[in-house]
């Protein structure tokens, strides 16, 4: 069966001519300077390209060296801060804390005499005696800082040298009463010599 639609169908003729229109020429004004057109130098347009490609290229480079660095000098770690804290000898530091001889250490940096002791000399020692002396407990010193948590106390003139100084502890313990026991100081003003 052949489907028959309802409606007529429609003849159509030729699409219609688009129409023209004419326009009128424009006048040039002679009186107007003509500009010559410049020619495109693609070898100038090649060259600017390629210095700014390279510009950003360095932009780039310097922005993950910087992020780099950041990164390496702001992270944790906590075996550096550890090491930091530790008191190594004055000849010999590498942090902020060290042992300048058995009566004077650095801590962050600043200076301290320790409270109560008479040390022997390191520098300007009397005989190779003291020196040596001065060098073991110096030595000394610098292991029992060591060994604890150190605590200095609010600086004070001592009465009997005239020299400011401060009572340092390790783990709650008077560090010159533990270098005395130790016979590696002297109490202050006891009249005992370093050299023999």
């Amino acid at each position: 069966m052949h489907w028959k639609p309802g409606k007529k169908t429609v003849e159509l003729g030729p699409a219609p001519r688009p129409s023209r229109i004419r326009r009128e020429p424009v006048q040039l004004n002679p009186n107007l300077p003509v500009r010559p057109q410049k020619p495109i130098n693609y070898r100038e347009i090649e060259l600017y390209g390629g210095l700014v490609g390279i510009l950003i290229f360095a932009a780039l480079i310097a922005t993950v060296i910087f992020a780099l660095a950041m990164f390496t000098v702001f992270r944790a770690d906590p075996e550096a801060d550890a090491k930091a804290l530790q008191f190594t000898q004055c000849y010999n530091a590498q942090g902020p804390n060290c042992v300048l001889d058995a009566g004077t250490i650095y801590s962050n940096n600043s200076r301290v005499e320790i409270a109560g002791l008479d040390a022997p000399s390191i520098l300007d020692a009397k005989c190779d005696e003291e020196r040596e002396r001065g060098i073991a407990a110096a030595t000394e010193l610098a292991l029992l800082l060591n060994s604890g948590p150190v605590s200095l106390g609010e600086p004070f003139r001592d009465s009997l040298t005239g020299r400011t100084v401060r009572k340092v502890e390790v783990k709650g313990r008077d560090v010159a009463l533990t270098m005395i026991n130790q016979n590696l100081v002297h109490e202050p003003n006891s009249g005992l010599a370093w050299c023999h």
